[in-house]
């Protein structure tokens, strides 16, 4: 029997004007990659699945060791009398999965390719620290609150992570400060470092402030963010127009940009901290950005209105207490272990109906990853075909 793929489809939707040019993307739709919409077809269709372990067991090996089960492995699961005994020696089995050293090889390599980078020491610290998180069960949190040990290396075998803090005198914020991160997504103003943030940890495309009351800017569109027009910098204050609405209206994107870009402007192009600012502008020469570019004069840097971040450290609490952030974490586990494409990049979103349970046991149990890993592996939706 085929698994079956509930495609939720929203029943309304809306364009959403997005920045172009220097501007980081535009929004997202959903193709809402999961279960449970709650129409009477798909409650149907649900219905009919049935368990099956073995099935189940072929992809958990793939995905968490790399390598298909052993006969005996599927012998053990068959032979067992009933559902409930054959529950126990699949869970079983995942738990063993999950303590072994290829484990740790399938984590280093599913932080890769979510965090878009990795594969030589420096660009490999903030993926082996993700994924000691993961084989250690640590807090999913630490990704932006550790203050040490957040830069550790990771064997050639990638199956042996050694903690290792970072180098360098700038602010310890988890992977928001890793210097490999910030040489990796270096760009003008350091709105390529932000996207990678809010892409990655926030699972959503900016625009992602959005109002329900559109104003009228002047522009051929309406203004749709919920800070101020004027709480970004024109040219009466800065030397780029970002309050521009002659061919889109960038402040859709860059109310939230703008708020955050400047905590990670003082990294240069090596990713090393500097006590200025260290991007440059698209400007003529490429002079080096300075703050009244972004903001003007009575605002402050944040990670979302009103929740104001005046450093890395504290952007970081400000998302670890963000709960599309934490959800994010689970939605990130749930489609590598479904088999789904990236969230951001392929618009295979997740519904929160569809792991609202695996969320909610998330928080209350501290955000530790590998009791999030084994929950997805052995939910209802992962062993019912």
């Amino acid at each position: 029997m085929k698994r079956i793929s509930i495609l939720l489809v929203a029943a309304t939707s809306f364009a959403v004007p997005a920045c172009t040019g220097q501007d980081p993307g535009t929004g997202g739709g959903d193709d809402g990659s999961g279960s449970g919409s709650g129409s009477d077809e798909w409650d149907q269709l649900l219905g009919t699945r049935e368990l099956d372990y073995n099935a189940a067991l072929k992809i958990a090996a793939l995905r968490l060791t790399g390598d298909l089960p052993t006969m005996d492995e599927i012998v053990a699961i068959q032979s067992a009398p009933d559902d409930a005994a054959k529950k126990v020696a699949y869970e079983t089995r995942i738990q063993d999965y999950m303590g072994r050293p290829t484990f740790t090889r399938q984590m280093v390599a599913f932080w890769r390719d979510t965090f878009k980078m990795g594969e030589t020491a420096e660009m490999d610290a903030a993926p082996a620290f993700a994924a000691q998180l993961s084989v250690e069960n640590r807090s999913y949190l630490e990704l932006f609150t550790a203050t040490t040990g957040n830069c550790p290396t990771v064997d050639a075998n990638l199956t042996t992570i050694t903690a290792a803090n970072c180098v360098g005198t700038g602010p310890q914020a988890g992977v928001l400060t890793n210097t490999g991160a910030m040489k990796q997504f270096f760009s003008n103003f350091a709105f390529r470092r932000v996207r990678w943030v809010q892409e990655t940890f926030d699972c959503a495309k900016f625009p992602v402030e959005i109002s329900g009351t559109p104003q009228d800017v002047g522009g051929a569109a309406p203004y749709i963010g919920v800070w101020p027009f004027q709480s970004i910098s024109g040219l009466s204050t800065g030397r780029v127009n970002f309050q521009d609405v002659s061919a889109v209206v960038c402040a859709n994107c860059h109310q939230s940009l703008n708020h955050i870009a400047p905590l990670f402007a003082n990294y240069d192009i090596m990713g090393v901290y500097k006590t200025t600012i260290s991007v440059p502008t698209p400007l003529d020469n490429a002079p080096m950005a300075q703050l009244s570019d972004y903001l003007p004069a009575t605002e402050q840097t944040a990670w979302r209105y009103g929740v104001a971040a005046a450093d890395l450290p504290s952007l970081g609490a400000a998302m670890a207490a963000d709960k599309d952030v934490q959800k994010c974490g689970v939605a990130r586990v749930w489609n590598w272990a479904l088999g789904k494409t990236d969230i951001v990049d392929t618009l295979q979103e997740v519904p929160i109906e569809t792991v609202q349970a695996q969320v909610d046991a998330f928080a209350a149990n501290g955000f530790k990853m590998k009791d999030l890993i084994f929950a997805v592996y052995t939910s209802d939706d992962f062993v019912k075909f």
